[in-house]
C-alpha cells in the first residue's frame, strides 16, 4: 500500500508493508525506493513493517527542492516514523540516503533504534567517484558512457550495471547533491549515540579495505562491520540476500524491542 504524510513545506509518499518493529528504507542519490522492492519484501516477510519514504521529487513525494540541507531531508523521514506512531524505528540507507538516515539519528534520537547504512563511503573519497555517480544520472548522455560510469562507481567486476541505466530521477539527484555539499559531515557523520551497522561491498570503489573498520575505530563498539563479498556500491541489488540476512541478524540484537 501507498499513502502520504505532511512533513512541513513537503508531502511524502510512503509504500509500506508488513507489520511488526518498524523498519525505514532510504535509496541512494537520484534514485526511488522502488529499488528496494526485494528486500523489502523480504524483510517484511520476516516479520516488521517496512516502510519506504519516496525523496522529494520521486512519485507523489513533493516540497521544495532548492536551498535544502540533508536536515530538511531527515525532518521527512522523521515525519514518516512519527506518522506510523509505531517507532523507534531502524533506519538503512543506501550510499547517499545513509547521510540521510543518520542526519535523522541525531535530530531526532527518540525516533531512531539503529541506523544500517548500506555501502557507506569512507570519509573521504575522490571527487571523480562522486562525478561518475551524477554521470550515471545523466540522461543526456548516450547509454553507454553512462553504462561505464556505472560499471566504474557501482557495480563488482563481472555484475551486469545495465539495469541500473533506468530508475534515475536528474532533478531529484542534483537536489541531494547540493543537500549534502550545504550540510558540514560532522553534523551528522556520527549518527548521534545510535548504534551501527556499518554493511560493506568488499569491491565498493567508495570503501577500499584499507577504511573498513575506520568507523568503528572512530566511533567504537557501537559501530558493527560487515563485509559482504561479491558486491560494489550498488550492493544490494548485487547480493540482496546478504543484505538481508546482515540486517536481521544485527536487528535481532539491538537493545529495545524484540524483533
Amino acid at each position: 500500500m501507498t499513502y502520504l504524510v505532511a512533513a512541513g513545506d513537503a508531502s511524502i509518499e510512503v509504500i509500506a508493508e508488513g507489520g511488526g518493529p518498524l523498519v525505514v528504507i532510504l535509496p541512494s542519490r537520484g534514485r526511488s525506493t522502488e529499488d528496494y522492492n526485494e528486500i523489502a519484501k523480504r524483510i517484511a516477510d520476516a516479520g516488521h513493517r517496512v516502510l519506504r519514504p519516496q525523496p522529494r521529487g520521486v512519485g507523489r513525494s513533493a516540497g521544495p527542492m532548492q536551498g535544502l540541507t540533508l536536515h530538511d531531508f531527515a525532518r521527512d523521514v522523521a515525519a514518516v516514523i512519527a506518522h506510523a506512531d509505531a517507532g523507534p524505528a531502524v533506519i538503512a540507507g543506501h550510499a547517499f540516503g545513509n547521510w540521510v538516515a543518520r542526519t535523522t539519528a541525531a535530530d531526532h534520537p527518540r525516533l531512531v533504534r539503529g541506523v544500517a547504512i548500506l555501502a557507506a563511503a569512507a570519509k573521504t573519497y575522490p571527487q571523480a567517484l562522486a562525478e561518475a555517480v551524477t554521470k550515471s544520472a545523466d540522461l543526456r548522455l548516450p547509454d553507454a558512457e553512462r553504462l561505464w560510469y556505472l560499471r566504474a562507481a557501482f557495480f563488482a567486476p563481472g555484475h551486469d550495471a545495465s539495469a541500473w541505466l533506468e530508475g534515475w530521477y536528474p532533478e531529484v539527484n542534483a537536489s541531494q547533491y547540493t543537500a549534502g555539499r550545504a550540510t558540514p559531515q560532522e553534523e551528522w557523520w556520527g549518527a548521534g549515540t545510535a548504534p551501527l551497522l556499518d554493511l560493506q561491498g568488499e569491491s565498493d570503489a567508495f570503501r577500499p579495505r584499507e577504511t573498513a573498520n575506520a568507523l568503528r575505530e572512530e566511533l567504537g563498539e557501537r559501530v558493527t562491520v560487515v563485509a559482504i563479498p561479491g558486491a560494489g556500491h550498488a550492493l544490494v541489488p548485487e547480493q540482496p540476500a546478504a543484505v538481508v540476512a546482515a540486517l536481521l541478524d544485527w536487528m535481532r540484537r539491538l537493545p529495545g524491542r524484540n524483533v
